[in-house]
Formats: structure tokens, sequence, C-alpha cells
């Protein structure tokens, strides 16, 4: 029975996490998604050429989060950062519950993320987000000091996957991480990335203390809490 009431609450999640996306209802010259969090709608670009400018379920099940959570997570005048912002829909909806946000994605996405940022953030939101080029494992103390990282919330949204950087994800999210810095991490698990998969999960394991906040089985995705294990560096 218990197993079963948990599914129900699973259904219901993911079913409200869906509804926050609709379509638009005539398409213009520059096609966009719609979404809804934080009080307004969001109006995302994308690029179908780029991987990393597009969408995914991720992304709306840690948008969903914030703002649900959002006096517990006290998300106003924290800072944040992104990495791997995409489009930068997580980093709109953080910013426009009040937080300071950088959001970070490769040099070929950095145009399109501002776009969106600025589209639906200006003169809605507290603070001006900021958009920086992060390369995993490249040049982090060179544009991200450690002396001057105070990051209270790190943010990543289906940043594992089939790619040949998951050791420079680790190495970044272990320099961006501070004492108090606590990490919402969603990862989306695929079949043929098993193995992958979870060999980066022990890995990280090693470096954090995480539990799973939401498991959504439908969606293949669980959305994880994690903080340095070790305080020391």
């Amino acid at each position: 029975m218990a197993d079963e009431h948990e599914r129900h609450e699973n259904d219901i999640i993911v079913s409200e996490i869906l509804e926050r996306r609709y379509v638009p209802a005539y398409l213009k010259s520059v096609p966009w998604e719609g979404f809804n969090y934080a009080g307004h709608e969001i109006k995302i670009v994308e690029s179908t050429d780029l991987y990393g400018a597009t969408v995914w379920p991720s992304a709306l099940v840690l948008c969903y989060f914030l703002e649900k959570h959002e006096k517990q997570l006290c998300i106003e005048d924290k800072n944040i950062i992104e990495i791997g912002s995409g489009t930068g829909l997580v980093a709109i909806v953080a910013c426009l519950l009040g937080a300071q946000v950088i959001a970070t994605d490769l040099e070929e996405l950095i145009g399109n993320l501002k776009y969106n940022l600025l589209c639906n953030t200006k003169m809605k939101s507290k603070h001006v987000p900021q958009v920086k080029e992060l390369i995993w494992g490249s040049n982090l103390e060179m544009n991200f000091p450690k002396s001057s990282l105070r990051f209270d919330y790190i943010l990543a949204a289906d940043v594992v996957y089939n790619h040949p950087c998951l050791e420079e994800l680790l190495e970044t999210f272990d320099h961006l991480c501070s004492e108090n810095t606590i990490i919402l991490w969603v990862m989306r698990f695929r079949k043929e990335n098993m193995l992958l998969e979870n060999t980066f999960i022990q890995k990280f394991k090693e470096l954090f203390d995480m539990e799973v906040i939401y498991n959504l089985p439908s969606l293949s995705i669980k959305l994880y809490k994690a903080k340095r294990r070790n305080c020391q560096k």
C-alpha cells in the first residue's frame, strides 16, 4: 500500500510539472516554448541544432521544485550558480524567485542563454542575472577563484549523459562547492548509459552526501540534494 501511495503522489507531481509547459497558439518567425513559473509566463527560444539549447524534462522538475519549495529553500537573495544552463529556464525561474543567479554554459550556447534571460527577467527580477562561460574542469580557479566563491546553491539539470567530460564535471562540482553549499541536481536515467551513470554517482558520493528528494519513475528522473562530505578542503 505504501508503494502504491508513493506512486500516486509521484504521478500527481509529474502531472503538475508537465502542465507548466504550454505551446503558443500561433507560430512566429522565431519558435519558442512557453512555461508558467513564479507567477510569470516564460518564453524560451530553443535551438534544435544544439543539444544544450533544448528544454529537457529534468529542467522542468528542477523549476517545479524551486517554486514549490521557495520558502523552505529561502531562495530570495541567495547566491546561485547553475552549471549547464542550456536555454536558461532554471536560471530564469531562480532569478524570478529573487535569487542572485549566475547561469553558465559553453561559448556556443551563451548568446541564446543571454537572450532568454534578458527577455524573461528584465524589469521582473530583484537581481540582474549574470551569464558566464564555463567549460567543465577548465580554468576553474582563474574564472571562479576559490577565495571568492560563496554559492548557497549549485543547480544542475541533466548534466550527466554519454559525454566524455564526466571527470571534469565532477571536478567542477567540487571546485564550486564550499562548506555550506547545497547542490540540487536532477538526473535523467537512460538505460543505454546505466553503467556510466552509476559510476558517476559512486564517484560523486565519495565527495558529497546525497539524498533523493524526488523519484519520478515515469520520467526516469531523480532529484538529488547534496552537500560536501568533507568540509575541509
